[in-house]
């Protein structure tokens, strides 16, 4: 196994193609565990533990540890965090240090039931493995304002935008992305990895460590489908529009309606479906398109779609 960088690795495969075979190189993304410890209180009551393992790609590990850490509420301002850094030994074939180390500042207080999350979180789901129903993070009770508009060409933008911006997506095809934009499509910020929530927690790490949260004018667009705690993150960072290119679930759906967050699915080829907060998308005068193909994922012209042309797979083959 050939090592490129830490985020991939070239390994041998053998192709098949009928009833011929031959022998080849593929590019594989990396998946490792990152262990996240907290170092918080004060003076001799200082207490250092491991609050989670989660599965990664390796790369914006701080970033990612901080986004997880707000995201769970145990950090709200900047000036909760002393210091944040990834250390340990380098470990395994690649030389991967697969731990971060947080301090708090002595002022913040942790809530102790707030750490009973101490279990294996896979690349494809953060909250499976909750130590109890009550260790799930408590659903925000804030209402999103108005005011944030988007025009809804800059949103059928969205995916080609992503996919230029995914540099290791274009090497193995293996990886979800975040991303962040303006109300006029521009792209602020990308983050890539095997976890969905991951690349959220990178890309919203990123700009908690920046002091720019809350974050009331941005958009946020995922590669993947938009679950319950993709919603979750992008409200606890003040995020008024979540969009995905692939389908929201009912929970995630309901918890977008009851804090006034726009909500989009399906966005690809040139449509998409609107979930909740209509209100911030600006339609062109004639632009609607006849009910039975508004947000209609299963139609399509012929041939390829415009999101396969861009390297994206049909929307019933994305990954999980």
């Amino acid at each position: 196994m050939k090592r490129f960088e830490q985020r991939v690795v070239e390994v041998s495969v053998q192709r098949i193609d009928g009833t011929a075979s031959s022998c080849g190189r593929d590019v594989l993304a990396v998946e490792e565990p990152l262990e996240i410890r907290l170092d918080y209180g004060a003076g001799a009551g200082r207490t250092r533990r491991s609050i989670t393992v989660t599965m990664r790609t390796p790369g914006c590990d701080v970033e990612l540890a901080v986004g997880f850490l707000f995201a769970e509420g145990l950090v709200r301002r900047r000036e909760d965090i002393e210091r944040a850094e990834s250390c340990g030994p380098p470990a395994g074939s690649l030389g991967i240090r697969n731990l971060v180390r947080v301090d708090l500042s002595p002022d913040v207080t942790v809530d102790e039931k707030r750490l009973a999350r101490n279990f294996l979180t896979t690349s494809s789901c953060g909250l499976c493995g909750k130590a109890s129903l009550d260790a799930l993070p408590a659903a925000s009770h804030t209402r999103l304002s108005d005011g944030f508009e988007v025009p809804a060409s800059s949103i059928h933008d969205l995916p080609a935008r992503l996919r230029s911006a995914q540099t290791v997506f274009d090497r193995t095809g293996g990886l979800h992305a975040a991303a962040l934009f303006d109300a006029e499509g521009h792209l602020l910020g990308v983050r890539e990895d095997v976890g969905r929530h991951n690349a959220v927690d990178k890309l919203i790490g990123a700009q908690f460590l920046a002091r720019a949260v809350p974050l009331l004018d941005r958009l946020i667009f995922v590669s993947g489908r938009a679950g319950y705690e993709l919603v979750q993150k992008a409200l606890a960072a003040g995020i008024p529009m979540l969009a995905a290119v692939g389908a929201p679930s009912s929970l995630a759906a309901d918890l977008a309606r009851d804090a006034n967050m726009t909500l989009l699915g399906f966005v690809r080829d040139g449509r998409f479906n609107i979930y909740s907060g209509a209100q911030r998308i600006r339609r062109e005068a004639g632009a609607d398109a006849p009910p039975d193909r508004v947000g209609d994922r299963r139609r399509g012209p012929p041939g390829r779609s415009r999101d396969e042309q861009h390297g994206y797979p049909p929307s019933d083959q994305l990954p999980p």
